[in-house]
This record gives C-alpha cells, structure tokens and sequence, in this order.
C-alpha cells in the first residue's frame, strides 16, 4: 500500500508540473479566454473546431448553457433545453455577461481546452492517493491530512480557474492561481518525502537551514513578481501587439526589482551548494537546484536582451517552479534531519 500511494504520489506531482506547462504555454499563446466560460467550453463537453458551429443553426437541439456567438459582437446562452425553430427566439437566448471577451479562435479554443483535461487528468491520482492515504493514520497522521488539504487545493485551485475566466484574466487573480499550484506541488512533495522507506545520510546544519528558508522564500517571492511582470507583457501585447521589441521598453517598478532581485538568488543558492560541497552536508539535489537558477537567469537574459525567443516565457516558469520543487524537497530532508538530532 505505502509503495502504492509513493507511486501515485510521484504521478500527480509531474502531472501538477505538465498542468503548469499547460497553463505557460496557455499565456505564452494568448489562450486564456479561448473558452469563454467554465467548466464547460461555449457550454460544450468538447468544444467546436470551428466558428460556424456558434452559428444559429435552425432545428437543432440546444442544451442549458450553450452558446452562440452573434457577429463577434455578443455570445448568447441557452436559458433552458429546446430544439430550435425556423426563425431565431429571442426568447430562449440570454447575453452572456460574466465577461465582454467576444471572439473565436479554434487554435486558442482547443490551447485551453487541452490545458483543462490536464488539470482533471492531474485530479484523479490525487484522488485515489487521498482515499489510500488514511491507511498511515496510526502512523503518521499528517499524511491523511496533507493529502486531504491537496484534495480539497485541487479543488479550490478548479474554482480559481473559474474565477480567472470570468473575470477575463484579471491579473491578481492569475498570481492567486499561480501560488496556488506552487502550494499543491508542496504538499505532494511533503507526501512523497513522508511515505520514504529509507533516508540518505545527511548532515543538519543551522546556518544552511536558515539560508535555504530565505532562498526559497526569496524564489517565491521572484515567482509572484515574474507572475506580474508576465501579466504586464500581456497588457502590452493588447496594446502594441506583438512588437516583442517595445514590449519591455517602457517597464514597470516590478520589473526592476525582479531582475535585480535575481542576482541575489543565484548568490544565496550558489553559496548554499558551497555549504554543502565544504561541510559535507550530503544534500546532493542542491545540484539541481543550481542548474535550475542558471536556466533561469539565461531565460531571462534571453526575454529581456533577445526580444522573447521562442518557448523562453513558459520555460522561464516551468524552470521556476520546479526550483520551488526541489528547494521545498531539501528544506524537508533539513527538517527531517533537525527533528533526528533533536531525538538523539
């Protein structure tokens, strides 16, 4: 059993990764709105391939929630379930006014919509592992409660979703779904670390510890302000177009701050693999993690200096987040450790 939902554990968290992929790529193509509603799209399981099927099409069958699309000017919604008639009703139609996004775009559509299966496929791992998790109970009751509180994040994260549609991608909305994700990857990490059978020998140092809290905050913190900065560069992008050259040109305080700030966390993680190297700490993934900051500083090097290279904005975050990852997997190998020295 404990091998079993260690396995599951593993499976959703690279599912929770290709779900930020998912919703990169999303940004990166200006896919957010390609499904103008939710959990449906244009109140449809699986949505048109193409823009004549939001056309009014006389004596078909209508469900609640289905849309039309009125000369790019307005989406109607089916109040109730008819089969249509010869000649348009107006009464069995309603303006869709949750948002004023009024377009089709059978590429942005099925960007988003693809995202969405992602997001469901991710789901069902963690539901399973939430079920199999009460089995540790008597051992360690954090396990059943830590994947509940993912069951339920998963859930609150859905929701997000939803209110980040509606609200026609309203920037601080996008932050709170980003940090979201980043607290689900946290969780499934405590669980995988929780359900080990066996530990590496390593050493617990208070310096080192103190230094990977502030570095992992710190790449929290360069996570929300890229988060900003991203949702500037789509402002631009509706303003300008795609002029990548101008998209920066004129950038806001965060901006600054974030690429500054980025100096000071390749400094923190490069002198925490020096730690580790020198004392013999043993905390191996610290390889990784430094890997992770330089990627990370050439994506940005790249955006800024090359005018936003092909693929450099969702590895930019993809890179970040799986940073957050492993610092936030070696701060639980530290606190496991520290609790060991505390018990002998």
């Amino acid at each position: 059993m404990k091998n079993k939902f260690r396995a599951l554990s593993k499976i959703s968290l690279v599912l929770i990764y290709f779900v930020i992929v998912a919703g990169a790529i999303v940004r990166m193509t200006g896919s957010g709105m390609g499904c103008p509603d939710w959990p449906k799209c244009f109140g449809y399981y699986v949505p048109p391939i193409e823009g004549k099927q939001l056309l009014f099409e006389p004596n078909k069958n209508y469900q609640k929630g289905m849309m039309i699309l009125i000369e790019n000017e307005a989406f109607l919604v089916a109040k109730n379930d008819f089969t249509s008639e010869n000649t348009f009703d107006t009464a069995n139609w309603e303006v869709y006014d949750k948002h004023d996004y009024v377009a089709y775009d059978p590429v942005h559509t099925w960007v988003e919509y693809i995202n969405r299966l992602i997001g469901v496929l991710s789901g069902i791992p963690i539901l399973i592992f939430s079920v199999l998790s009460f089995w540790f109970w008597k051992k360690n009751k954090w396990i059943p409660i830590i994947s509940t509180l993912t069951l339920f994040g998963m859930g609150f994260q859905a929701w997000l979703g939803k209110t980040v549609v509606d609200s026609n991608l309203a920037p601080y909305k996008i932050t709170v779904h980003m940090v979201m994700a980043l607290l689900i990857v946290a969780f499934i990490l405590y669980l995988i670390f929780a359900s080990k059978t066996s530990y590496k020998p390593q050493t617990f140092q208070r310096k080192f510890y103190n230094i990977l809290i502030l570095a992992l905050i710190l790449s929290l913190i360069q996570i929300i302000l890229g988060t900003q900065v991203r949702e500037f560069v789509d402002e631009q992008t509706k303003l300008i177009g795609y002029q990548k050259d101008l998209w920066l040109k004129y950038p806001t305080l965060n901006f600054y701050i974030h690429r500054s700030t980025s100096i000071l966390v390749l400094f923190l993680n490069g002198y925490l693999w020096f730690l580790n190297r020198s004392e013999v700490l043993g905390f191996n993934k610290l390889k990784l993690v430094v890997y992770c900051v330089l990627l990370e500083v050439s994506t940005g090097v790249m955006m800024y200096y090359f005018d936003f290279p092909f693929l450099s904005q969702p590895i930019h975050l993809v890179i970040a987040s799986m940073l957050f990852g492993i610092q936030c997997y070696i701060l639980l190998e530290c606190i496991y450790k520290k609790r060991q020295n505390q018990l002998a």
